[in-house]
């Protein structure tokens, strides 16, 4: 074992000995999850809630009955959402994408279950999901693990944040590099992937804060060898 994996594997026993076992996404399906990840875009959970509660409420939250919505008034049931002609087209970009597979998989595109992706490898799906307008690496890897149950290790500012502050990686690190910083030495485990993602979302929203951060209280703060990179 590296010392690396030992040290991510370190802080990632003291994040769960603290918090427990976080559950980041609680869905009724993985559809929900997906259009969550594309709402969840530049905004608090908070407002995608009240955004997937109007999708319930007019019993829109699936493949078909989404895509057949005007424009005009899937931009409204979103709005809390914020961005909301951005995301508009976003979603319907992503639908058009599980219409033409579903056709190809020759199953019902009502489906929420989107079973049918699994039959892609891993890398030629994640390749399939960027190339929809809108979807970049964190809303591709979201669905990837949290819709789909694959291995794809979720990095968000949050990651950036946790990790740079305790220099183990430079803050302006690319997307594809700090992901690689943690699967070129972890155990390919989605349990893992997803467990260890929610837990920095609740590390640092309750202690790593953008600003005057809680270090003295942190669970992370044995790992601290300085004073935190602000």
């Amino acid at each position: 074992m590296s010392e690396r994996e030992k040290k991510l594997l370190a802080y990632y026993e003291a994040l769960n000995a603290h918090f427990g076992t976080k559950t980041w996404w609680r869905a009724d399906s993985p559809f929900e999850v997906s259009i969550g990840a594309i709402l969840t875009q530049n905004t608090a959970w908070t407002n995608v809630e009240k955004a997937i509660k109007n999708l319930k409420d007019q019993q829109c939250l699936n493949p078909k009955l989404m895509f057949e919505l005007s424009e005009a008034e899937l931009a409204e049931l979103i709005k809390p959402a914020g961005f909301f002609r951005v995301k508009t087209k976003r979603i319907k970009n992503f639908l058009t994408f599980l219409k033409q597979e579903s056709l190809l998989a020759k199953v019902d595109f009502s489906d929420t279950n989107l079973f049918y992706l699994n039959e892609y490898l891993h890398e030629e799906l994640r390749e399939k999901l960027l190339k929809i307008s809108g979807i970049g690496n964190e809303t591709a890897d979201t669905v990837l693990l949290y819709a789909l149950n694959q291995p794809a290790f979720v990095i968000d500012a949050y990651t950036a944040r946790v990790f740079s502050r305790h220099a183990l990686v430079e803050s302006e690190i690319n997307y594809l590099d700090l992901q690689t910083f943690f699967t070129d030495v972890l155990p390919l485990d989605t349990k893992l992937y997803s467990d260890y993602h929610a837990l920095i979302v609740q590390v640092a929203k309750d202690y790593c804060l953008k600003t005057k951060p809680r270090c003295e209280t942190c669970p992370l703060k044995s790992f601290l060898e300085h004073e935190p990179f602000i």
